[in-house]
């Protein structure tokens, strides 16, 4: 009996020694690791509670716009914008918000919606949506060097042809038919010859004298 409790004594006497020498190191990495798992949580929770607010915002906008509630529509972006810039619910929001607007000839806050997503959207697909529509909007405000310069940044390649096919479109308004002719051309073979919308890009070119169609029959021809 006395064995043990000396062999109980030494492993005590071992633990305070040990305890001595590396408890605080222990107690402030458990601290550390425990503090970064309670803040983790915490932010994960603030996230879904944000994602959820924005998303009924983003609703809110939503029926505005299907009432064609102009004013409202104005209202919910710029809170979703306040409250929720950096969300997806926000970039979509712009876009909507942007059409409205368009739709009721306020250019100017179309145009508006439309930079901020092309300047801070996260979602590389919206900002290039984002991208085309505000050179549609340049381009009606004869605003072309803006257009093309909107058309220059750098998109997603699924996106490419619908740029070409835009920077064609400010081209020609320009004047400059061989070079509207080229952008055209080149948004014409990038693009699925499923897509339907490549028949109005043929139909562009052939009302330019360049049909793709009787180019390619011609360079086959014996």
């Amino acid at each position: 009996m006395a064995t043990f409790d000396l062999e109980q004594q030494e492993q005590l006497d071992q633990f305070k020694h040990f305890w001595k020498k590396y408890g605080n190191l222990i107690t402030w990495t458990l601290v550390l690791v425990l503090g970064a798992y309670a803040a983790w949580t915490g932010y994960l929770y603030w996230q879904q509670k944000r994602s959820a607010a924005a998303s009924g915002l983003y609703e809110e906008l939503d029926r505005a716009a299907e009432a064609r509630q102009a004013d409202k529509v104005a209202q919910a972006f710029k809170d979703l914008k306040a409250n929720y810039g950096g969300t997806t619910f926000a970039e979509q929001g712009a876009l909507l918000a942007a059409k409205v607007a368009a739709d009721n000839q306020k250019l100017d806050d179309a145009k508006a919606a439309l930079q901020w997503v092309a300047e801070n959207g996260k979602n590389a697909n919206l900002v290039a949506i984002a991208r085309l529509r505000l050179a549609g909007v340049q381009l009606d405000a004869k605003a072309y060097d803006e257009a093309l310069k909107t058309l220059d940044a750098k998109l997603p390649a699924e996106f490419a042809p619908l740029a070409d096919d835009r920077r064609g479109d400010v081209l020609l308004a320009q004047g400059k038919k061989d070079e509207a002719a080229k952008a055209f051309t080149a948004a014409w073979k990038a693009m699925d010859p499923t897509v339907d919308y490549r028949r109005f890009i043929e139909g562009k070119l052939t009302a330019l004298g360049q049909a793709p169609a009787a180019a390619a029959t011609a360079a086959s021809a014996p």
